[in-house]
């Protein structure tokens, strides 16, 4: 291991990027759906072992010191994340003709803008770099930190952080439970690293029974709190059909089909429950799933109040317009999540908070339409951002409702959910067809479930639909690309509290921690280089 870790140390010039970016990629099969948990075992440690070789060009000038490095985290994040998110570009095809141009930009700009946090983090390590396992250390605080910017700078896109890698399946999901995303992100890397002490030993045996404790820690956890009851004492059941629609993307906003989606999403629910369960108290429809503006169309509200029996509450994705005499067309539109009680009226609506740049507005909106980019959703306006997301549907049950993508971003998944009984989480998927995406973005249910230890109601147009229970397991679900429905019992938790305040404290105590450790084993590395140098003249 040794010989073969010398001759990547020695790696320079293209051949360095060139495998940088192939260790990026192969780490991309840990994520949703191939799960290759031990592709993490291969890929950090040659991340490892580039950034040994990654010394500076010149002496004497800080920025040509960390430049090698900073290359090589580009080169391992752009691999990363162009063989993790080239699916993006499929949403560019619903609407080909205008938008096809701009698909080898989707492609490669933003791979490469994300690459900039992970070079910005293998230069941050590398500073404080060592022999052993200093660098080890520094290597996994940079990357929480980074991780944590990635997800917060320009309204943030944490989409299959480094920590996912280490949670492929349910029993070892349960540990972000106990420390948070955020800390996950630190650990996994800590734990994959382990492999590259072989190289020169040192360090060698503290580090892999650190790497041998860590994961044991993290699968008896996971086995642990598996086994603890999911339900409080004063759960309460709540009977949900969750509807997926399958609607065509390239149809969803054709006029001349409204009305025949409008029919399937109300004749899927009106479908007899199955296997003898009580009749459902709550049904979901996903995002968007209502093809028109209710304001045009209030007969649609009657066909819903027809459609609901007594007691019954429809959850449903609509856009949803209000006046506003300060902007330009008097108009403005919201994406929002609309709870419909059986005599057809709104009872409650939450806004999305988080819209999604390019897609739902367009930042410098008025300078781009000159060049003739405009947003991919069809509106005559950018969509504006909500304010909360707390929404009351039945029997006082608060659910914490997320829109699309708001799912993926665990500080704002923490502060609105908190007080909640569960949460529902809409969405169209179908902008990215039979892709990793939708796989991508049910783990990211999944995650958001344990770690807030909520239900999770999840209705997709194309799929993934169906409840993820708050260990992670999918308790039923819809495949991708199926049209049909499904009946589940959610236990939902009034009033529950997550540890958000925890998670935070350990996530900043991990950072303290392994700073200082990394900071001082480098000066011991730089004085012993010092003395070598010195005996040596």
């Amino acid at each position: 291991m040794e010989r073969f870790s010398a001759k990547i140390v020695m790696l320079h010039g293209y051949r360095r990027a060139g495998l940088a970016l192939i260790a990026g990629a192969f780490l991309a099969l840990a994520q949703a759906p191939f799960d290759f948990f031990f592709a993490g075992f291969i890929s950090i440690p040659l991340l490892v072992w580039l950034l040994d070789g990654a010394a500076a060009d010149r002496k004497g000038r800080f920025l040509s010191s960390i430049r090698p490095a900073f290359s090589v985290g580009w080169f391992f994040g752009f691999g990363y994340f162009l063989a993790g998110l080239w699916w993006v570009a499929t949403a560019l095809l619903v609407d080909a003709e205008q938008f096809a141009w701009a698909i080898p930009l989707a492609i490669t700009v933003l791979p490469a803008g994300l690459a900039l946090f992970y070079a910005l983090a293998t230069a941050s390590a590398r500073i404080f770099w060592s022999d052993g396992l200093g660098r080890v250390f520094a290597l996994a605080a940079s990357f929480g930190i980074f991780e944590w910017l990635r997800g917060t700078i320009l309204t943030g896109f944490p989409w299959n952080p480094v920590g996912f890698a280490g949670m492929p399946t349910p029993i070892l999901m349960q540990s972000v439970h106990a420390v948070g995303s955020a800390s996950m992100n630190i650990l996994v890397v800590l734990l994959f690293a382990v492999p590259a002490l072989l190289s020169t030993r040192r360090h060698l045996m503290p580090g892999a029974a650190g790497g041998f404790l860590l994961l044991a820690m993290h699968l008896g956890y996971g086995y642990w709190h598996m086994q603890q009851p999911v339900d409080d004492a004063d759960k309460k059941p709540l009977n949900v059909r969750v509807v997926q629609p399958a609607i065509d993307q390239s149809e969803k906003w054709d006029g001349a089909v409204r009305d025949r989606i409008f029919s399937t999403l109300l004749d899927l629910s009106r479908q007899p429950n199955t296997e003898s369960r009580a009749p459902s108290e709550l049904i979901v429809w996903p995002e968007t799933s209502i093809p028109f503006l209710l304001t045009d169309r209030p007969d649609a509200l009657v066909q819903i109040a027809d459609m609901l029996k007594a007691g019954q509450m429809l959850i449903a994705g609509a856009v949803r317009e209000e006046q506003d005499p300060s902007v330009a067309n008097g108009v403005v539109y919201y994406n929002s999540m609309i709870a419909i009680d059986d005599a057809g009226v709104i009872a409650d609506a939450v806004d999305k908070v988080h819209l999604v740049p390019f897609g739902e507005y367009m930042p410098f909106e008025e300078q781009l339409a000159r060049w003739g980019i405009t947003k991919i959703v069809p509106l005559p306006a950018s969509f504006r951002p909500g304010t909360q997301s707390s929404l009351s549907i039945l029997d006082g049950i608060i659910a914490s409702g997320f829109i699309c993508y708001e799912i993926i971003f665990p500080g704002e998944v923490g502060r609105s959910a908190d007080g909640a009984g569960l949460i529902i989480n809409i969405t169209n998927d179908a902008w990215f067809g039979t892709t990793p995406g939708p796989y991508q973005h049910f783990r990211q249910a999944q995650i958001r479930a344990v770690e807030t230890g909520l239900s999770v109601i999840r209705a997709a147009n194309s799929g993934i639909s169906g409840l993820i229970d708050p260990r992670g397991h999918v308790v039923g679900a819809l495949s991708l690309n199926s049209k049909g429905f499904v009946d589940v019992t959610a236990m939902t938790r009034p009033g529950h509290k997550i540890p958000a305040a925890q998670h935070n404290l350990i996530f900043l105590s991990l950072l303290i921690t392994l700073g200082l450790f990394s900071f001082g084993l480098s000066g011991v590395y730089r004085r012993k280089i010092s003395l070598n140098i010195r005996h040596s003249n």
